[in-house]
């Protein structure tokens, strides 16, 4: 059984920092292309961040600079540290992985589209707020 697990969301104020993580189980995270995506109340939902590999990243324009997408091999997981945070940053993020041997290559500095990926976490709430 698969599943993608996110966690490390929280509440913060403006400027302070959060690690969300997205943890598998079930599959090996090293032959997927993930991806972080987030969904403010009454918006739709956003690619933030993705990862084919270490030399192949995507970040929405207004968090370059201030998010950092990584994988961890040994955990199985991926994770968004997030910096600098604005309330605009606020919403639920979710974590999406796609298996790339199937997919095919990312092209480098581009996300998969949402509805490309196999398989979702549940979400985790960020609330950037003073």
């Amino acid at each position: 059984q698969v599943q993608l697990v996110e966690s490390g969301g929280g509440l913060v104020q403006p400027g302070g920092s959060l690690r969300l993580s997205c943890t598998a189980s079930g599959l090996t995270l090293d032959a997927y292309g993930v991806g972080w995506f987030r969904q403010a109340p009454g918006k739709e939902r956003e690619g933030v961040s993705y990862i084919a590999s270490s030399t192949n990243t995507y970040y929405l324009e207004s968090v370059k600079g201030r998010f950092t997408i990584s994988r961890d091999f040994a955990k199985n997981t991926v994770t968004l540290q997030m910096n600098s945070l604005k309330p605009e940053d606020t919403g639920v993020y979710y974590c999406a992985a796609v298996f790339l041997p199937l997919r095919g290559t990312t092209e480098k500095g581009k996300m998969v589209p949402a509805n490309e990926y196999d398989y979702w976490g549940q979400g985790t709430q960020v609330s950037v707020s003073s």
